[in-house]
């Protein structure tokens, strides 16, 4: 069924134009929807659709609607942050499991991933700096004690993971913005000796780990992989079973402003962008008032980094929390490094519910100023890994390397509403609904078209009206949908 959706993508003649790089136009002063035509793009519980191409829709004059009239009210002469890019993780996991594939199904996935045409067009990625809880085992790249970084070696990823990118960034038209994180510095360099279990960086070694993101980064790009920029250190606050280590917020500001900061610009690099914190929504705002109150630390950011796993809680993601940040620094920028949903189940990856996370997440993130989004691992096994420490999550697409089969969850359709249409350089405009079944965003693209997502996860079916400047389009939400509209 994925082939016929692919097939008829082309024969649809759609095109997302890569190229789509240069800076947004400036805010339109006018815009009128008058003759303008709707393109449907639907992904519905319980059909066969899946970014299926519906019929177009027109404009009509209509005026002030009325309360009993469900509206989605978008106006594009109101815009806010551009978007740089939607992506996911390229893992040892994801790099592994794509080395177990046939070469047919390898083409597949990079054409369903990074094809703006065939598939749904990633412009971002993120990789682990050594291992990673999502790799077979733990690594590092030196020997022990090797302060000077002398024996510094990335060839562990030369393997799988180096390979897997290089194809990635072809497929997706040569260029694809990649940042890098670690998980842990060696074991030697850490107040525990040990790359699991949390501890903190050992102070006599701040400037030895400040050399190694240089190293890293120098090597990767001497393999051919440029690298747009880096986090500090992923989740900094949690001890984990898999490699981790521990910044407060204190932390993480001295060790950017006197050792990170100062070595990327010394080393030619002040111009990758480095992200702070990495982690959950629920203690970023106190994360950011740290980092960028400081004048000497916030010089060096050029954003801030977080995840969704807030939820371990009980609480709801917390969006509220993005949307301090935003309006407290409006001009640090926000990105979503990671998201995935835990506890892998093979018999549950066609839940619909997973699809609904990311939609959730993703109006909300970009609704309060996000400019990049990140999924986590963009392929993994039919065990939800591989994983060394039993950490098993889902995937928009899962590999079964037993049978060699592509398993494509509505994760990979959801993400690809927001994906496909909205691409980097588009600004969010303004957007409205009259109803809180229809939970949407809205993105005025570079080649001028305005993409809106309208996502539904109820059970009810709820007609509506896509309403812009006095003109208004009908049609109906699916219960458990998600419908992009594309104003040509």
């Amino acid at each position: 069924m994925h082939k016929t959706f692919f097939t008829a993508l082309l024969a649809a003649g759609i095109s997302t134009a890569a190229t789509a790089q240069k800076p947004a136009a400036n805010t339109p002063k006018t815009y009128s929807a008058a003759g303008r035509r709707v393109q449907l793009y639907t992904t519905a519980s319980g059909t066969q659709q899946r970014l299926a191409t519906g019929a177009a829709l027109s404009f009509q004059p209509v005026g002030q609607p009325l309360e009993t009239q469900p509206t989605v009210f978008v106006d594009p002469t109101h815009t806010f942050q551009t978007l740089l890019g939607i992506g996911g993780a390229l893992t040892d996991a994801s790099a592994e499991t794509f080395a177990k594939l046939p070469k047919a199904q390898q083409q597949e996935l990079l054409q369903a991933y990074f094809s703006p045409t065939n598939g749904i067009g990633y412009t971002l990625a993120r990789t682990n700096i050594a291992s990673c809880d999502f790799s077979s085992g733990s690594y590092t790249y030196v020997q022990d004690n090797d302060k000077d970084l002398n024996t510094f070696s990335v060839k562990h990823d030369e393997q799988f993971r180096v390979p897997f990118i290089r194809q990635a960034i072809q497929a997706a038209g040569g260029k694809l913005p990649l940042y890098v994180s670690p998980w842990s510095p060696p074991a030697w360099m850490k107040d525990n000796n040990n790359l699991l279990q949390g501890g903190h960086l050992r102070p006599e070694f701040r400037q030895a780990w400040a050399n190694h993101y240089v190293k890293f980064i120098q090597a990767y790009e001497k393999l051919g992989i440029p690298v747009w920029g880096l986090t500090v250190q992923n989740e900094p606050m949690a001890k984990q079973r898999w490699e981790s280590c521990i910044f407060t917020a204190e932390e993480e500001r001295d060790f950017v402003k006197g050792f990170l900061g100062p070595t990327l610009k010394k080393s030619g690099l002040a111009d990758r962008k480095l992200i702070g914190w990495d982690h959950n929504r629920d203690l970023m705002f106190q994360r950011a008032s740290t980092l960028f109150d400081d004048p000497e630390a916030s010089q060096y950011y050029w954003g801030l980094g977080y995840h969704w796993y807030e939820t371990w809680t009980g609480s709801a993601m917390q969006f509220d929390n993005l949307r301090r940040v935003h309006e407290t620094y409006p001009s640090k920028n926000l990105v979503f490094t990671e998201g995935c949903v835990e506890n892998f189940k093979l018999d549950n990856v066609q839940d619909w519910a997973l699809g609904e996370r990311y939609g959730n997440s993703l109006i909300n993130d970009l609704n309060a100023g996000t400019v990049a989004w990140t999924d986590w691992n963009v392929l993994l096994d039919e065990t939800g890994g591989p994983n060394h420490v039993g950490n098993f999550c889902y995937a928009p697409v899962i590999g079964d390397t037993r049978s060699g089969k592509l398993i494509y969850t509505n994760m990979y359709y959801y993400i690809g509403h927001f994906s496909k249409f909205i691409r980097p350089g588009a600004r969010r405009v303004a957007v409205a609904s009259s109803r809180d079944v229809l939970q949407a965003t809205a993105f005025l693209n570079t080649d001028g078209k305005v993409a809106v997502v309208v996502m539904n996860s109820t059970e009810k079916e709820q007609p509506f009206q896509l309403w812009i400047k006095g003109q208004a389009a009908q049609t109906t939400s699916q219960p458990h949908s998600i419908m992009t509209m594309v104003v040509q």
